[in-house]
């Protein structure tokens, strides 16, 4: 109905002085009765109503104020109120930076605010903004709309309920119901800043974020660079990727290069695999589908009841097949029960070579440590492939299990649902066995390789090989006292467990040895060679590898 009557008022406006117009000159384009100047007009006249003095021009109406022009098809300028009302194809040019149209517009001249309607639309030649009403501020060139709007911005589509335009800066903040589509990305949030020449989200608030490959990201903080592919999320993110899920303070990613960084109590987990990284810095390479973890990162490996804890100075993830796929180590699997060959070619892949989900390895690197209720260890490095299950464990490695502590020059430990089955240890292997807790007794097998087998998460039996294995026993006869010592050799020594407790000893091939009474023995140096017993270095539990 408002519109009815200002269209009703000015055609009487107009109607009322065509006749005195047309008989008279062209106004001057720099009269001094308005604060703009008038450019040109096809008609022009004037009217007085209730003492106000209305300028009336229509036809390819042009205006100027400063260094701002009006275009329209007719306008009504209020001499004594200073505003200004125009119609049809309105154009608003500020300064060749800004370029707002509408059907409507009403301008107050001294401050210099104009407000638009219908059909509005706002350009600064990076964005163009639609929406049915605007409040624009032609000093500050600042544009404010609350009936809905929208900005497109090359592929990028950005709708809110209420918008804010700064054309200084080229920043438009977006409230409630906010929504941005792109190719790459749907953005879902109440609150968004957008910048129309850098094409940079900026979220200040809870934000959803989805983009085209189905990852999710959760954010309170943080921004994305449409132009550069770089974002950067804050104040403990969520990113859910298929089944992987990755938390941190903050996290960085360059998609253009495939680049990200995680900040500050990193937690990644993988529920397909079972697997979580713990970490206080993640770098990763989605292209090559690699991860770096440093400063105390921690891997669990899930399982029903006795989950695998391992800590590092620095973990390294990446798929399985960028790796040569042939090369020399040890073929333990298959092979090393019969001839214990360390020199044959052995390959690292997935029982079909088709199974992307076991195309992975994790190595670790300097004071590894694990952890689990049936088993701990210590090493150097390690190489952990989910094809084969089995952790290579590299530089002084020490396992323990129960009361018998293994050392080797390099120990492998196959596994089994995540459990150990077999443990394989080659060169200078050495399995010792505490006898009795109060006693500083130490059962003792030496050899050049030992297998060792596992049931329940315990060691059952133990098959040593070398040139001349070595053991040391001591013996107890059924009411557990101390018989005596027997110290000797043999091409294989077998060793049988009960009760978690060593009971049946088996020599095979050039045995040689003898039982020595318990007082003839010299206790302390009854060790074989390479003895340690370093039962300091054990993780005692899995809480220890939190603080390492």
């Amino acid at each position: 109905m408002s519109r009815l009557r200002i269209s009703f008022f000015f055609s009487l406006l107009v109607l009322a002085v065509t006749a005195t117009a047309q008989n008279q000159p062209q106004q001057d384009s720099t009269s001094k009765k308005s604060d703009v100047d008038i450019i040109h007009g096809d008609r022009v006249g004037q009217r007085t109503i209730d003492t106000c003095v209305y300028k009336i021009l229509s036809g390819n109406v042009q205006l100027r104020q400063g260094k701002t022009l009006f275009n329209c098809d007719s306008v009504a300028i209020n001499e004594t109120t200073k505003i200004l009302e125009a119609f049809g194809h309105v154009h608003i040019n500020d300064n060749d930076s800004v370029h707002t149209y509408s059907d409507y517009l009403r301008y107050l001249m001294k401050d210099r605010k104009a407000f638009l309607k219908d059909n509005v639309r706002l350009t600064d030649g990076k964005g163009t903004l639609t929406t049915p009403t605007l409040d624009y501020d032609v000093p500050t060139k600042t544009g404010m709309y609350t009936q809905g709007g929208k900005l497109v911005s090359e592929k990028s589509v950005l709708t809110s309920q209420e918008g804010y335009y700064y054309g200084e800066t080229r920043d438009a903040l977006f409230k409630k119901n906010v929504k941005l589509v792109d190719p790459e990305n749907n953005v879902t949030t109440d609150t968004l800043w957008f910048n129309t020449y850098t094409r940079k989200a900026t979220f200040t608030v809870p934000t959803h974020i989805v983009n085209k490959a189905g990852t999710v990201i959760d954010t309170k903080d943080g921004y994305y660079d449409f132009n550069t592919k770089r974002n950067y999320f804050g104040k403990r993110p969520v990113i859910k990727d298929g089944s992987s899920i990755l938390i941190a303070d903050d996290i960085a990613n360059d998609d253009s290069t495939g680049f990200g960084e995680a900040r500050g109590n990193v937690i990644f987990r993988d529920t397909a695999q079972g697997t979580t990284l713990i970490a206080n810095n993640v770098k990763t390479n989605k292209k090559e589908s690699a991860l770096l973890a440093t400063e105390n990162p921690v891997i669990i490996l899930k399982q029903d009841n006795d989950s695998i804890y391992i800590a590092a100075d620095t973990f390294y993830s990446a798929k399985l097949s960028s790796l040569i796929q042939s090369r020399y180590v040890a073929n333990v699997r298959d092979s090393a029960l019969l001839n214990d060959s360390i020199r044959q070619p052995y390959i690292i892949t997935g029982k079909n070579g088709k199974d992307s989900s076991n195309d992975r390895f994790i190595e670790a690197y300097f004071n590894v440590r694990i952890y689990s209720d049936s088993l701990q260890a210590v090493c150097d490095s390690l190489f952990y492939s989910l094809s084969d299950t089995t952790f290579r464990l590299f530089r002084n490695p020490i396992v323990w299990a129960q009361r018998s502590q293994i050392t080797g020059d390099t120990i492998y430990i196959f596994t089994a649902n995540k459990k150990p089955h077999r443990m394989f240890a080659f060169d200078n292997s050495l399995a010792v066995n505490k006898v009795a807790v109060k006693d500083n007794f130490f059962n003792q097998v030496k050899g050049r390789t030992m297998n060792a087998y596992f049931k329940d998460g315990s060691i059952e039996w133990t098959h040593t090989k070398g040139s001349q294995a070595e053991y040391i026993y001591y013996a107890l006869d059924e009411q557990n006292r101390y018989i005596g010592v027997n110290k000797s050799s043999s091409d294989v020594i077998d060793m049988y467990f009960e009760n978690k407790e060593p009971t049946i000893l088996k020599l095979f091939n050039a045995v040689k040895g003898n039982m020595s009474p318990m007082g003839q023995v010299d206790h302390d140096n009854m060790k074989l060679r390479g003895f340690r017993w370093q039962e300091d270095r054990r993780p005692k539990t899995k809480y220890e590898l939190f603080g390492h």
